[in-house]
């Protein structure tokens, strides 16, 4: 069997589409590549915001039963 080479890119972008550069495809873009970092400051925030409840609720707890 011979080796091909590997076949060069042959299309061409003439640009973006008349609704690609509008402000709101820009932001769902960027929203988009930044979903999973998003997603793991929302869980880190809601780990911290838990942790301080429970933290708070156990020193309420134990303020009333010593």
């Amino acid at each position: 069997m011979q080796r091909r080479p590997t076949p060069r890119a042959t299309a061409t972008t003439t640009g973006p589409g008349p609704h690609e550069s509008s402000i709101a495809a820009r932001l769902l873009a960027r929203l988009h590549r930044h979903r999973r970092t998003a997603a793991a400051q929302l869980l880190r925030g809601l780990c911290y915001g838990a942790g301080t409840g429970l933290t708070g609720l156990a020193t309420w707890w134990l303020q009333q039963h010593l």
